[in-house]
């Protein structure tokens, strides 16, 4: 195999992958899936061993960061068996980070595995600290289950981020109290534009919340310092003053972060987007599987590379009121 990095056309160096290992979810966020989703046929879906296959190409072709996503990734039966057996690139060095994004709703049960198979820290979604607007927001949620995992990871020495969507109605009275919370936590906070993805049931022009606002607001009560901190991901990032911890801000709307992209994201049916607000994507499943030999499947890779685009396309249409993409953003990975 070769070991070129893969650049795309703009020079970038694609070292970061993030992977959808289920499109299934125990949640319905309502801003992320309807409620009677219709999920992949299993035929269709990797198996784990495929996944891994994958996933190590794409570690010899210069990919340093995995970030493993769903749906809700720890609902997929035997995920730890992929966890700890892509643990080995970060024990052969070959690997930088091996982490994922989660609801937590399953952390009480898998915090102390993924620690011990190197992962460090997790992002976990969580968009309200109420209760009854938790149920709301997931549409069959318990946040008690969500608060002892994270919990759990806590205490297995998993640093974690807080990812909140702000929802303009639903939760924009209570984001100065999520950072406060995240502060007493020891978590850092990122709060994240609503993105036009999928077929909801719901106006997203109704729930979108410019974070150019939201930050005006903070900073009334908060010391928001500039950082130059990243993880490779699509926030940007001040320290809050009054807690030491990190704020991030993911504005694909208000502010487009396309210059510096150096992911792309495969799906669990093994199709490569190289862009999430683009549809173009690439076929690797059937590279996969034509083949034990890895040069077709790296041939696929690099093709799709070449088609990484400069930018996405985001915006909300207030005219027809529809997606700027029409896949849900359980199906590509958060």
């Amino acid at each position: 195999m070769s070991n070129v990095s893969l650049i795309d056309p703009f020079d970038r160096e694609i070292s970061y992958l993030r992977v959808s290992v289920t499109d299934r979810c125990d949640l319905r966020c309502v801003y992320c899936m309807a409620e009677d989703m219709t999920f992949l046929p299993k035929a269709e879906v990797l198996s784990l061993e495929e996944l891994d296959r994958l996933c190590s190409v794409f570690v010899e072709l210069g990919v340093r960061k995995l970030r493993l996503t769903g749906g809700e990734p720890l609902v997929r039966k035997n995920v730890m068996w992929l966890v700890r057996r892509l643990g080995r690139h970060l024990e052969s060095g070959a690997l930088d980070e091996l982490t994922l994004t989660s609801n937590a709703t399953q952390l009480a049960k898998y915090a102390d595995e993924l620690a011990a198979a190197g992962v460090r820290r997790i992002n976990v979604s969580l968009d309200t600290l109420d209760p009854t607007k938790f149920t709301a927001i997931t549409r069959w949620g318990n946040l008690d289950q969500v608060l002892d995992g994270l919990a759990a990871a806590k205490r297995a020495g998993l640093a974690v981020k807080i990812n909140t969507v702000a929802l303009k109605g639903i939760n924009d009275d209570e984001l100065d109290s999520m950072l406060a919370w995240c502060g007493e936590c020891g978590f850092d906070l990122t709060f994240i534009e609503v993105m036009p993805m999928g077929e909801i049931g719901a106006q997203r022009i109704d729930q979108y919340l410019p974070l150019s606002m939201v930050r005006a607001k903070l900073a009334e009560r908060w010391t928001l310092n500039e950082s130059d901190y990243h993880t490779g991901g699509p926030a940007r990032y001040v320290e809050v003053a009054e807690t030491g911890q990190k704020l991030g801000f993911i504005t694909p709307l208000t502010h487009n972060f396309c210059e510096s992209c150096n992911r792309v994201r495969l799906t669990c049916t093994g199709t490569l987007y190289m862009c999430l607000g683009q549809e173009d994507a690439a076929d690797l499943r059937t590279a996969l599987r034509a083949s034990d030999d890895d040069g077709m499947l790296e041939h696929a890779i690099r093709e799709a590379i070449t088609r990484k685009p400069k930018g996405h396309d985001f915006i909300i249409d207030r005219r027809r009121n529809q997606p700027a993409v029409g896949r849900h953003m359980s199906v590509t990975g958060g």
